[in-house]
Order: C-alpha cells, then sequence, then structure tokens
C-alpha cells in the first residue's frame, strides 16, 4: 500500500475520525471538570463564604488553643473585683491573692491598676473606667445602669479595634482585650501555655518547681501531690482518662462483637457452605442492609430507643460492622482450599470439626487482619460517636466546643485523641505481626 493509498484512501477517514475522537477527549475532560468547578463556586457561595468570613475571629480562636487568658472583673454594682484564669469559679484566685501585674484598689489608692505592659495600663476608679493606650491616648468610660455606657474617646476617628455602642465599649489591643457593660467591666490579658494544667491555685503545689515537687514526693507527700493532679477542677484529667477509656472500649465492644456475630452469619452467604439459594440471598441482603446505613444513623437510631450512653455508640459500631464483616469473611470462605477440608473430612471428623480445623486456620489470617484494622479505624469514629451518644471523649470535646472559650482544652482533647489514635494504630500492627507471623515487630 502506497502513501497516497493511506492518504486518499478508506484508512484516512478512520485515522480523522480517531484523530477527531482523541481530541474531542483530550478537550472534553478538563472542560467538564471546569464546568463542575464552575458549579461548585456559585452553588456553594464561594464568594459569600469569603466575605462573611472573620480573619479576626480566626486568630483570637487559634491563639486561644496554645494561650490561656486572665480576667480582671469589675461588678460594676458593688465595685469588687475579682481575678480568675478563664473567668472560672474554678480558677478564681482565693482572697487576698491577686496577679502580680494588677495592684489593687486597697493598695492604690481605691483604683485598681492593671498593668498590661509596653505602657497599655487600665485602671477600674470607683465610679470610671480608664484605659491609657500608647500612641493613641486615654479612654474611659462611665458604666450607668440609666443611661448606659458614657465613653470619652480622643477626637478623630473610631479606630476599627474599638467597638463602641450605647451599652457597650470592647476595645482590643495587642497587650489585651477590655469590656465595659452596665453592669460588669472586664479585662483580659493573653499567657502563653495551658496555665493551672498541673495544680490549681488552691493547691499547695501551685507554682512549685520539678526539683521542690520530688523532694516532698520523697518525703512523704507523693500521694497528696498526685491526688491534686489527678483530681484538677479546671483539667479534669481523671474524667478524661475515664472517658478515653470508655471510647476505647467503645470500638472494642463493637468491632469485636460484629466479629463474633458476622462470623457464622457468613456461613449462610457462601455458595460452597449454603446450597439453598434463598437463605443466601436474604443473608447477603442484610449485610448490604445495615452495612448500608452509616453508624452515625444507627447512633441517632440506638440513642432515640435506648437512651444516650457508650453502650448506645458501641451497638452502633456493631450494627454497622457486621454488615461490612459478614461481606468479607463470606468472600474469604468462598476461596477457602477444598483439599483441606477433606483432608480433615477423611480423619473422621465431624462437620463442626472440618470448619474448625479445615476452615478457619485459613480465614484467621484475614478475620485478624480485618478485625485489628477495624479496631484502629473505629476509635476515631467512637469520638464522633461518643460526641451524639453522651460518652467518650467526644463529649468532652463537644462541651468545650459549646462553651466557645476554654479552646485551650479542646487543643488539649485533640492532643489525646490523635495519640489515642497512635497508640492503638501501633498497637494493632503489634498484634496483628505477633498473631498472624508470630514477629515481635510492629509498625
Amino acid at each position: 500500500m502506497t502513501t497516497m493509498d493511506l492518504n486518499t484512501g478508506p484508512l484516512k477517514g478512520q485515522m480523522d475520525k480517531l484523530f477527531l475522537k482523541k481530541k474531542l477527549m483530550n478537550f472534553g475532560l478538563p472542560a467538564v471538570v471546569l464546568a463542575y468547578l464552575t458549579y461548585v463556586f456559585f452553588s456553594f457561595d464561594v464568594l459569600g463564604l469569603w466575605e462573611r468570613a472573620s480573619m479576626e475571629n480566626a486568630r483570637t480562636l487559634v491563639s486561644d488553643t496554645y494561650s490561656y487568658k486572665t480576667h480582671v472583673t469589675r461588678d460594676n454594682r458593688t465595685g469588687d473585683v475579682t481575678y480568675a484564669v478563664e473567668g472560672e469559679r474554678k480558677g478564681e484566685y482565693p482572697e487576698g491573692m491577686s496577679p502580680d501585674w494588677v495592684t489593687p484598689a486597697a493598695a492604690a489608692g481605691g483604683t485598681t491598676v492593671i498593668d498590661l505592659t509596653g505602657g497599655h495600663v487600665v485602671r477600674f476608679g470607683p465610679d470610671t473606667i480608664e484605659y491609657d493606650i500608647p500612641g493613641y491616648g486615654l479612654v474611659s468610660a462611665t458604666p450607668s445602669r440609666s443611661q448606659g455606657v458614657q465613653a470619652v474617646l480622643p477626637e478623630g476617628e473610631v479606630p476599627d479595634w474599638i467597638n463602641l455602642s450605647k451599652n457597650r465599649l470592647a476595645i482590643t489591643t495587642d497587650a489585651g482585650r477590655l469590656s465595659v457593660t452596665r453592669n460588669r467591666s472586664e479585662v483580659f490579658r493573653y499567657f502563653l501555655g495551658w496555665e493551672l494544667f498541673f495544680f490549681t491555685l488552691d493547691s499547695p503545689y501551685h507554682g512549685a518547681g520539678i526539683g521542690e515537687l520530688a523532694s516532698r514526693a520523697v518525703s512523704g507527700e507523693a500521694g497528696a501531690i498526685w491526688n491534686d493532679f489527678w483530681n484538677n477542677k479546671m483539667w479534669r484529667h481523671s474524667d478524661v482518662a475515664w472517658a478515653i477509656g470508655e471510647t476505647i472500649l467503645m470500638a472494642f465492644l463493637g468491632t469485636f462483637g460484629a466479629g463474633l456475630l458476622a462470623l457464622p452469619l457468613a456461613f449462610l452467604g457462601t455458595r460452597n457452605f449454603m446450597p439453598i439459594r434463598v437463605i443466601r440471598f436474604a443473608t447477603r441482603r442484610v449485610f448490604d442492609f445495615v452495612r448500608g446505613v452509616d453508624s452515625l444513623i444507627w447512633t441517632v437510631v440506638l440513642a432515640r430507643a435506648f437512651g444516650p450512653g457508650p453502650m448506645t455508640g458501641a451497638l452502633a459500631i456493631l450494627i454497622t460492622d457486621t454488615g461490612t464483616f459478614g461481606k468479607i469473611f463470606s468472600e474469604a470462605l468462598e476461596n477457602v482450599d477444598e483439599k483441606q477440608i477433606e483432608g480433615v473430612a477423611s480423619t473422621g471428623a465431624k462437620p463442626i470439626q472440618r470448619y474448625r480445623f479445615g476452615v478457619i486456620p485459613q480465614i484467621t489470617p484475614v478475620l485478624l487482619s480485618q478485625l485489628l484494622y477495624f479496631l484502629e479505624s473505629n476509635t476515631r469514629s467512637a469520638t464522633i460517636i461518643g460526641a451524639i451518644t453522651g460518652g467518650g471523649i467526644g463529649l468532652l470535646l463537644t462541651q468545650a466546643i459549646i462553651t466557645q472559650k476554654d479552646w485551650e482544652e479542646v487543643s488539649y482533647y485533640i492532643v489525646l485523641i490523635i495519640l489515642m489514635v497512635m497508640m492503638m494504630d501501633w498497637f494493632s500492627g503489634w498484634l496483628r505481626k505477633r498473631l498472624i507471623s508470630g514477629s515481635e515487630g510492629g509498625h
């Protein structure tokens, strides 16, 4: 065939069609992706989302995760001033104590002086609240139950870091924040770290260094030191440890309960062990149904039926995983070696013994591998399920988020959840190798 034949004959038409089809495919796929992304952009209102975003709130949220704030609060009705970490009663300074950057009214002629460093000074006077801001000037506010908050600012435009209305004055600077309302005036000052993580202010061990704690522990105070740490009212270490245990227990009971339930049912869904087609079909559809509904949906249904609690979460995991394990185990059973079963049967073994010695050893690696993998995965799921059923570390995490103030606790719980998942990952890998291959190494 000559070159002219290729260029003018039927083959040329076929080659042109193939070339055009390839060109359309190369153009079509990017066009479809671009059209989809355009649809997402407008249907999800990306522009509106960006306009509604508040970077200031985001920065405050992030800073709250690795720092804490001490509140200096004045009751405008009585003039009483209190000091508390995170503004909580559990973190309140004992009577007669105050932060070293605050000069109480009794020592400053009736005016509480709050030094926020860098020249930023707030004064809680008998009637007027003052904030001396370097580079801007003096801001004063007089709270009144009848007239709201009467504020006096330096002349000029009100900067965006000052929020002023009839009933409230809010000032946010790098040194701290001041909020004045009719009934209360409050200063927040941020510090790095998780304050009172080990001991609360009323503990005799608060502020003690490691050397001093070690010395006092050796001298017989080890039990008291541990008790003050373990029963910390702010961070609730004992409650957190119990919640972690509940989360792991939910995952363990749900995963292995599903495995025990799915294994005998899997025999009913396999061709080589269940010749009756109707039973086999019904069993497989049951597996499809229970695993087709997400565990979170089962959690809501079961919580409605049985009430909240860790056991409800375990049942939700059990139901979902029963369907998943049933499918996995039945597929493993369909691939077993019939010769091994025949060899066991030739010894005169009964049907149960054939399954025990001819089938189970073949599928054990699959069973253990899947059970341990799902145990690791369900440990993460149990965190979310616990938030719905009212149990485990998920409940504490949800409570901390709802308060909208204790974000250092949120970060603490998230760190614990990550460590818990890492531990379960290591443990499942170690146990899997130990049981399946006999190796003691983890991954």
